[in-house]
Formats: C-alpha cells, sequence, structure tokens
C-alpha cells in the first residue's frame, strides 16, 4: 500500500493510492489521520484496510502534498552511516550506530519550501531512507524481528545547518539539524511489504538539475533491521516514530559543492518510492 497525507499544513486528510497508480482512494471511513495509533492498529489488523474499491474516490489535483505521517513524537537520527560518507566528512567510518535527535516539528511535506536559517551560510540536503515504525519496539534480539516492527518507508531529507551542527554545536549534532522545515518527507509511505529488501534501494539527489548523490542502501554501514535492534536497547520505538538512515557521499561538507542558497531547488528520489522537489527560501 501507499499513504498519503493532502491538504493545507495542519489540515492533511488521509489518502490511499490506488494499486495501479491510476488515481487515490479518500482514507476517512477508516482513520482520520496516518498516525502512530492507525500504525499500530494496522500493524495488529492488516484486515483494518478494506479492498480499494470499497472506500470513495478523491482528487487530489492541486492540493499540497504533506508528509506521509503526521507528527511524530520522535525523529532519531544515524549520522555517518555510509562509509563513504563519513570520508568526505573526514571521519573514520564509526563502530557502532551514531544516534542524534531532530525536533519532530522539523517534518514538512516533500514539496514545502526549505527556510534557510537568518545569517546561516552553510545549509546542506542529505537525502535519506527514512524508516517509519509500526509496532512498539524494545530489546529486539534480532535484526530480523526489528524488521517486523517497520510500518513503512518513505524519503528524508535530513537537512543540515553544518556551522550550527559542527562549529556552534557544543559538542552535540542537533542544534545544526533542528531548524523549522529541516526535514521534508514524503511524498508517499509505502507499507514494508512492498519494499522486498530496503537494503537494496537507489539513492539520488540533485541541486538546481545537477547530480548530487547516486548510491544504495546496500552501502549503509548499518542495515535497517540492525539499527532498529541497536536503537532498541537504548530506547523505545513508538508506533509512528521516524528513524532517518543515514546518507551517501555527495553532499556540501565534502567540499566538492556550494552550499545552499535562496532559490536553490532540491531533489530526491529513492527507488520504488517516489520523489520530492524542494525550493530553498530565506527564513522570513
Amino acid at each position: 500500500m501507499r499513504l498519503m497525507r493532502v491538504g493545507q499544513a495542519g489540515h492533511e486528510r488521509p489518502v490511499l493510492v490506488a494499486p495501479d497508480g491510476d488515481g487515490h482512494y479518500d482514507l476517512r471511513p477508516v482513520t482520520d489521520d496516518i498516525d502512530g495509533t492507525f500504525l499500530a492498529a494496522l500493524a495488529e489488523n492488516p484486515e483494518l484496510l478494506p479492498e480499494p474499491s470499497l472506500l470513495p474516490r478523491t482528487d487530489i489535483a492541486g492540493e499540497r502534498v504533506g508528509a506521509p505521517v503526521a507528527r511524530p513524537s520522535a525523529v532519531l537520527c544515524i549520522g555517518q552511516n555510509y562509509a563513504a560518507h563519513a570520508a568526505e566528512s573526514g571521519a573514520e567510518p564509526p563502530r557502532q550506530p551514531i544516534l542524534f535527535y531532530k525536533s519532530p516539528n522539523t517534518v514538512v511535506g516533500p514539496h514545502d519550501d526549505v527556510l534557510i536559517p537568518r545569517g546561516a551560510l552553510r545549509t546542506d540536503w542529505e537525502v535519506e531512507l527514512a524508516v517509519v515504525i509500526g509496532r512498539r519496539a524494545r530489546y529486539l534480539e534480532s535484526a530480523e524481528e526489528a524488521l517486523t516492527h517497520v510500518a513503512g518507508y518513505t524519503i528524508s531529507d535530513d537537512v543540515s545547518e553544518r556551522a550550527y551542527q559542527l562549529e556552534e554545536s557544543g559538542g552535540q549534532w542537533s542544534k545544526g539539524k533542528s531548524c523549522e522545515t529541516f526535514n521534508p518527507l514524503g511524498p508517499v509511505l509505502v507499507t514494508a511489504d512492498e519494499v522486498a529488501d530496503p537494503q537494496r534501494l537507489r539513492l539520488r539527489s540533485w541541486v538546481n538539475g545537477e547530480p548530487r548523490q547516486d548510491s544504495t542502501t546496500a552501502d549503509m554501514i548499518f542495515s535497517v533491521g540492525e539499527l532498529l535492534r541497536h536503537l532498541s536497547q537504548y530506547l523505545v520505538l513508538e508506533p509512528g516514530d521516524i528513524v532517518n538512515t543515514g546518507t551517501p557521499e555527495g553532499v556540501a561538507l565534502s567540499g566538492r559543492f556550494p552550499y545552499l542558497g535562496p532559490d536553490d531547488v532540491v531533489e530526491l528520489e529513492i527507488e520504488g518510492l517516489g520523489r520530492q522537489r524542494s525550493v530553498c527560501r530565506p527564513a522570513p
């Protein structure tokens, strides 16, 4: 299944994409929103969603596309999870996952503007596979078990302000990760049953139409399942939580590309999960 939320920010409605991609169905007869409560119920009872033909058709033409999951309780992020990205960052590949947090209010729609913070000069893009949790997870015993707690996958842009992250951080990264609009998400949540292997997905990014990142999730140091297993030893993952799993090489931090400025256009794509497009604007 492919789930969406459309409408003005704060007033999105849940939508099911037709299995053949031809049209959309209104999910409001089933749920008010795509959130942790709904995802947990769906994990326990997949029959919660009826056949699409039993739902009313809906036209989403011209409507804003929101993040495919309503505001999560947590956005957990993994740093330097691709060896080449660690190298371009000037770091050795980590021996265990590096965890940092983004504020949940950074999550915006996949085509919403990205606001460059006042005075910022080093705003960067990061295409990432985002994992959405479907079942409460604590002390998972294996990577295989961990994958059974995944509701689905989507595209995340882990936007970063590098000066805030590295030079003004006080030793933690979240200050450079939590500026408003710094996590475009979507356009769709693709349920886990439609992703045969999350370690075989191609990720790409472009800035103003020029290629930047081009890699696959096979290059992750820690797989999706291992990341979730590891995290569950330290914290409880709740339905609706988002885990950003790291970005491949090709970001501005590498020194090979300029940082983002007003009117720059960032496009991200992950195989089978769709494409997003954001325009950079100065924060008012």
